[in-house]
């Protein structure tokens, strides 16, 4: 036998020793594991399990054998996508045949086996329900807490408190004895109100001597300390041998114990007194609600120790202010009527305006609406104060504004137009500005909203664009016949012409070749806009779309004597090629334009993500053209995407535009649910950039 024949027999008794070592370690864990453990294969259908997975499904081995996982599973996550590229974990809500619904979680290893996966299952529906009930009886705790804290909160008489909050403490912790123990002057102290179980003696009014309670301790309370003990007699508890023998007097087996404490106007904080909690009848372990109840229970007899000693002043000041405070009502009410005339003047110069006028605030509820939102959209500024714009205007107007509502409440005005829907259902369209309202220290309290039908003029401009579509069309023949002719005489076939012919023929020539780009600029313009052309949108390379782009401008760059740098990155975007290939060549033509002899253009492209400002970020793709040419004032940035908007109009003539290309540019992107925008610095050069959705994520959407 050859050597590469013994080794590759080698090479296969070990794999076949590896699988009986795999399939050892899987009846093993089938045997001895506690949870459901199943083997499916690349179809998501069982091929082996242990009794776990019958139990949970309710059926035996030989039944279950061979049935798609799927056949089981009410919701939760597919398991039906194979192969996988690592392990997963998550939740699913399984029935059994007797429609026994059981939340579990799972973890699925892949190809544990050739083309076989190992599949384990929890039961979890016990834990959940443990920690709904841990909620619930966290809830009943809060509740508890609020109850007593309402109770005291209702008494302005110190006595009457403090018996509230001990029988209160006593009947939710079921404690035998639960006092409130004064601090004297002296150093000495006495029980002042308690609540104790009928079988053991009261401590009310007893003093307590100075040595079960020394001045130590008291700076130790004073400074928050707080004891639970468990049993008095451990001596890791701490206690002295002459406190011991003091309790054991009254039976006091465990004790929490927490301080009462006031804020004096000194750094130094004053121990008013302790509020303690005994366990008679056996030793008890405190809980941490427990401890948690006593200690804001003590805060709110400090509070009320506070109004306490507030009220003995009051009656002192009552006098003295009374004067006063009528003086600041008789002030308050004549400016409060002076902000209702103002409210009312304010109210009757809006609600004359034929447009809408609101102040919404920063969560985005109306606050005040003129009598025009009542004429429009048959709501009375009464039906829509404190409603959310959703609640308003609906979830699909409302998903059109968002953008620019978040906008104005980050402090920026804005201006857009929207479409709304009116009582009688016809649709309007509408310009709508929103001016954010900034208190002292720059906060945006909210923004003022104004909103005024364009519906005629958006008419007009339908009109005006189908005018001009009908006499582009008219124009296109005779202007191609045109160009053609002034094509074949520039040839010489027909004659030769003198030089100053020629030059003219050659001006001709280039007015004509600039009305035809003219002419189907227009009318694709007015294909986009009219809804006519459908973007056949597939998953695209980026890298192609970027090195096409860059071929079909190399005439024109060369003839520019501009070089053309790309830098192409394998990423999938979901477009439609044709169109985005056009936006394109437009950004990348601008750029050989607009650049000096020996400038340089870059396209490059890089994945990216879109933040909402909710925590929810989207994929997307960025593609980039920057040029090294005059740039762009900042405040042309936006209106050079508008139609026949040019920088400079000495441009439009130097550099032959139209004044279209940008403005198709982005009516395609937007058609593809991407954003257009450019960044400049005049003098350094331009960078034009477009966002098209990733593949993977569109495909997903």
């Amino acid at each position: 036998m050859s050597k590469r024949s013994s080794k590759r027999h080698s090479g296969a008794k070990k794999s076949q020793h590896q699988q009986k070592a795999y399939k050892r370690l899987i009846k093993t864990l089938f045997q001895n594991a506690h949870d459901a453990v199943a083997l499916i294969d690349d179809q998501g259908c069982l091929i082996e399990m242990n009794n776990g997975i019958c139990d949970l499904l309710g059926l035996p081995r030989k039944k279950l054998k061979k049935q798609a996982l799927s056949n089981f599973i009410v919701a939760g996550d597919n398991l039906e996508s194979f192969p996988l590229p690592q392990s997963l974990m998550g939740e699913l809500l399984i029935s059994s045949t007797s429609h026994v619904q059981q939340e579990v979680e799972y973890t699925l290893t892949p190809n544990v086996l050739p083309d076989c996966h190992l599949l384990l299952l929890r039961d979890i529906s016990q834990r959940r329900e443990s920690i709904q009930a841990e909620l619930k009886q966290q809830q009943q705790r809060v509740e508890l807490f609020s109850e007593v804290t309402l109770k005291i909160r209702q008494s302005l008489q110190l006595k009457e408190i403090l018996h509230t909050t001990v029988t209160e403490v006593q009947r939710i912790l079921k404690a035998d004895r639960v006092l409130i123990y004064q601090v004297l002057p002296d150093g000495t102290g006495k029980t002042i109100s308690e609540a104790v179980v009928p079988d053991y003696p009261s401590l009310i009014d007893m003093e307590f001597p100075p040595e079960v309670f020394p001045q130590e301790y008291q700076q130790l309370y004073a400074q928050g300390r707080v004891r639970a003990i468990t049993d008095v007699h451990d001596p890791a508890a701490g206690l002295a041998d002459c406190l011991v023998e003091f309790v054991e007097q009254f039976d006091i087996q465990a004790k929490l114990i927490v301080p009462i404490v006031q804020s004096l106007n000194t750094a130094q904080n004053h121990l008013w007194g302790l509020l303690i909690a005994h366990q008679c009848n056996s030793d008890r372990h405190w809980v941490d609600f427990e401890l948690e109840l006593m200690q804001q229970l003590a805060d709110q007899i400090s509070i009320a120790l506070s109004q306490a000693q507030l009220l003995e002043h009051l009656e002192e000041v009552v006098a003295a202010r009374t004067a006063e405070l009528q003086e600041e009502i008789n002030v308050r009410m004549q400016a409060e009527a002076a902000l209702r005339q103002n409210e009312e003047q304010l109210r009757l110069i809006t609600n004359a305006l034929p447009v809408l006028i609101a102040y919404v605030d920063d969560q985005q509820c109306y606050r005040f609406n003129n009598q025009a939102y009542h004429d429009w959209l048959g709501q009375s500024p009464g039906e829509i104060y404190g409603f959310h714009l959703r609640q308003v205007w609906g979830e699909d107007c409302y998903r059109r504004m968002r953008v620019y509502v978040e906008v104005a409440l980050s402090g920026q005005a804005v201006t857009y137009e929207n479409e709304i829907v009116l009582k009688d259902g016809n649709l309007r369209s509408v310009d709508v500005t929103y001016i954010p309202h900034l208190d002292e220290q720059n906060i945006v309290k909210g923004f003022f909203a104004l909103s005024s039908d364009i519906s005629d003029r958006k008419a007009i401009e339908r009109m005006k664009d189908e005018f001009i579509s009908v006499i582009s069309h008219e124009l296109r023949t005779p202007l191609t016949s045109l160009h053609s002719a002034l094509k074949i005489l520039a040839t010489g076939k027909l004659g030769n012409l003198s030089s100053e012919g020629q030059q003219m023929l050659s001006i001709a020539d280039e007015s004509t070749e600039r009305l035809v780009r003219l002419v189907n600029n227009v009318l694709d313009l007015q294909r986009i806009e009219s809804g006519k052309v459908v973007m056949e949108r597939q998953a695209c390379n980026a890298a192609n779309l970027i090195t096409q782009a860059a071929e079909a401008m190399q005439a024109m760059a060369q003839q520019h004597e501009v070089t053309l740098v790309k830098q192409p990155q394998e990423i999938s975007v979901w477009a439609d090629a044709d169109y985005i290939l056009q936006a394109l060549t437009n950004l990348i033509s601008n750029a050989i334009k607009f650049s000096s002899p020996g400038g340089t253009v870059w396209l490059t492209v890089e994945q990216g993500t879109r933040d909402w400002g909710l925590g929810i970020g989207d994929w997307e793709v960025i593609f980039r053209v920057r040029d090294e040419g005059q740039g762009i004032p900042a405040d042309q940035l936006e209106k050079i995407f508008e139609r026949f908007q040019q920088v400079d109009s000495s441009d439009s003539r130097k550099k032959g535009g139209t004044g279209l290309g940008l403005t198709i540019c982005r009516k395609i992107i937007e058609q593809h649910n991407g954003r257009i925008w450019a960044e400049s610095n005049p003098g350094c050069g331009s960078t034009f950039a477009f966002t098209l959705p990733n593949s993977v994520r569109s495909a997903e959407c």
